[in-house]
């Protein structure tokens, strides 16, 4: 398929653009937004049948429940970090393979409900933290193993707004792309 088609479909928001100078008032509102997350996900796939959540959302890419659980493992992974970097320094943190892992059978044949009900109870607790970080604690960071880099956890808090509106969307696309 043509890049130009593709690129829409892999990133219907944009992709990720990482801020220089975050303000507090972002960082609230990516808090926010993170906080949304479950129940804006869970709205998106309610009305969804099992042949619905089992077709990608581009071509060669994830199903709809694959999306789902990778959410979920994600953003346990990004909750797991969190706690590193406030309770070592600098810490380099474990890498996982969200490709190989979105590819096991349960995030390929689970009820998306599992991974709903999981993001409730992870966001409740994972906002809980990040309504409670200093300003010192923001700029605390971890690296990442693979490519070197060192994420500050502000830059992190907006990356997984991102990230959740960025699924979301490929949801609410192919909903849109097929009339559901």
């Amino acid at each position: 398929m043509d890049k130009a088609v593709l690129e829409p479909l892999r990133f219907p928001i944009g992709r990720f653009k990482i801020q220089e100078n975050i303000s507090e008032d972002t960082i609230n509102q990516c808090i926010q937004d993170i906080e949304a997350l479950p129940k804006l996900l869970r709205m998106s796939v309610d009305p969804l049948n099992d042949d619905q959540l089992d077709t990608p959302y581009r071509p060669e890419g994830w199903t709809l429940r694959q999306v789902v659980h990778h959410v979920a493992d994600s953003h346990l992974n990004s909750y797991i970090r969190f706690k590193w970097a406030l309770t070592e320094d600098a810490p380099t943190i474990k890498a996982y393979n969200q490709k190989n892992w979105a590819e096991l059978e349960e995030a390929k044949t689970a009820p998306v409900e599992v991974s709903l009900n999981l993001l409730d109870a992870l966001h409740s607790r994972w906002v809980l933290m990040l309504k409670n970080l200093s300003k010192e604690d923001l700029k605390r960071t971890f690296i990442h193993p693979e490519s070197g880099y060192i994420y500050t956890l502000e830059m992190t808090i907006t990356l997984y707004a991102w990230h959740g509106k960025h699924h979301v969307a490929h949801i609410e696309s192919l909903k849109e792309r097929n009339n559901w």
